[in-house]
């Protein structure tokens, strides 16, 4: 699991409109990177609308998802919420495992293999200013809003 100060690892994901992303093109800006388990659903609607509607307020933070989902499908969604922020494609979740967040779930008593609902903020110098592991739809943009609050004091 990654803990504060760790260098969040580097990547390279397609977005919803089939273009190359990169951690690394994001220096010098701070990222909220979060996880969710799939697009289109309510619970993963919540979180990322609740993102978006905060990029007025953090327009000197980079917003970007990460789910398992095809690009095709992240752009549908895309379109239908109007995000307004990339949203990656990790099938094989290489990714979601570099930053400790897809393995074993339950749900209902079913056990399975899935990404964790989770939330980083990465400084601009690429290092892990927060983790939220496991964290509610409702909450992310709360718990990133505070934490940037608490940054720029």
């Amino acid at each position: 699991m990654l803990q504060l100060g760790d260098r969040a690892p580097a990547f390279t994901l397609y977005d919803q409109n089939r273009q190359k992303w990169r951690l690394a093109d994001q220096r010098n800006f701070r990222v909220a990177l979060f996880f969710y388990p799939k697009a289109n659903t309510s619970g993963c609607t919540e979180q990322a609308t609740g993102l978006s509607d905060l990029l007025p307020e953090i327009r000197d933070v980079v917003v970007v998802g990460i789910s398992a989902d095809s690009p095709d499908k992240q752009a549908a969604w895309d379109e239908k919420n109007r995000l307004g922020f990339p949203l990656l494609s990790d099938q094989d979740h290489k990714v979601a495992r570099k930053y400790g967040v897809f393995g074993p779930k339950k749900l209902y008593g079913r056990e399975y293999e899935g990404i964790t609902r989770s939330l980083f903020l990465i400084s601009p110098s690429g290092r892990v200013e927060g983790a939220w592991v496991k964290v509610s739809p409702k909450a992310t943009p709360v718990e990133l809003l505070a934490a940037l609050e608490e940054i720029h004091e």
